[in-house]
């Protein structure tokens, strides 16, 4: 017992019993499961019955339609939610960041409520919003501006619009967040020396806000990719269900969900969620390569 003690509380050992916890976690609901999806990709799993079928199902997902359709949503998804949820909550931090804004903590506290929503609640709310009757708040809007009753869930265009605004509102707060903690590392006298030199608002914005934000927008970038491209639970509840009209709303993660849960092949939705992995993967690592990320520092 003294001599575990002693272990235990000796400055080399000390760091491994911190990280042990963390470790454990980590292999067991990342590693694990990991490793099992990988083997299950390459197996047909049926209830009582498991059968070795190697390369089948990504055979399959080559020719899938569906699953080609399911991808293509994603990145459009994804290509939107980039445009829209980095220049504009980056735009928005530096206004809040300056002088004229008063209350500047109520406007982050309800632009940040919408992230502590639930996820249910937001796309129940954002359906009744989108519903085809003549009184819902969207068809009324456009009735006002002197256009007819839109059936917004049910045409591709009108859809994505649907994701995207329920996407804006649920996370241009949190990016703004990101954002401000960024502007809070710029040194002040970086400013002062930029008024000395007469510099408006909109050079110190281009040539030391945005520069020096780069590694809060690589950030926001890295999570903004695998969040757009893993987008299910709010096109699920704007759709009441995993069957959207002609497959509008239909996601990687929403494929992987309809094979897996709703059909029970286990083994195809493991090899869905590799594919979803492996896209992840190497966006994200192509855009660190391009942005500077693991280039070594100059001494």
């Amino acid at each position: 017992m003294k001599s575990l003690k002693k272990v235990l509380y000796s400055q080399k050992a000390a760091p491994y019993v911190f990280v042990l916890p963390f470790l454990l976690s980590f292999m067991f609901f990342w590693i694990y499961p990991l490793f099992s999806t990988v083997k299950m990709s390459f197996q047909s799993i049926l209830p009582g019955q498991v059968e070795w079928i190697g390369l089948e199902n990504y055979q399959k997902l080559l020719k899938d339609r569906v699953f080609h359709l399911a991808i293509k949503n994603s990145f459009t998804y994804m290509f939107w939610t980039l445009v829209l949820l980095i220049p504009f909550p980056m735009i928005y931090a530096c206004i809040m960041d300056g002088k004229l804004v008063k209350a500047k903590g109520l406007f982050k506290a309800l632009l940040y409520l919408p992230a502590l929503t639930s996820v249910v609640v937001a796309g129940t709310m954002f359906r009744l919003m989108f519903a085809e009757m003549e009184t819902s708040q969207m068809n009324q809007i456009v009735q006002w501006l002197g256009f007819g009753p839109i059936k917004w869930l049910k045409g591709k265009y009108t859809g994505m619009f649907a994701l995207l605004l329920v996407a804006c509102w649920r996370w241009t707060g949190v990016n703004m967040l990101y954002y401000l903690s960024g502007l809070k590392n710029i040194d002040n006298s970086l400013y002062e020396s930029a008024e000395i030199d007469g510099a408006s608002g909109f050079k110190k914005f281009l040539y030391i806000q945005l520069p020096l934000l780069k590694p809060t927008t690589i950030y926001v970038l890295t999570i903004s990719i695998y969040a757009g491209l893993a987008m299910f639970l709010e096109s699920f509840m704007l759709w009441n269900g995993n069957a959207s009209p002609n497959n509008i709303g239909l996601t990687i993660v929403g494929y992987l969900y309809r094979r897996g849960i709703e059909k029970n092949q286990l083994g195809y939705a493991s090899a869905v969620g590799l594919v979803l992995l492996a896209i992840a993967l190497f966006i994200n690592i192509i855009q660190l390569i391009w942005n500077g990320t693991f280039k070594k520092e100059e001494r």
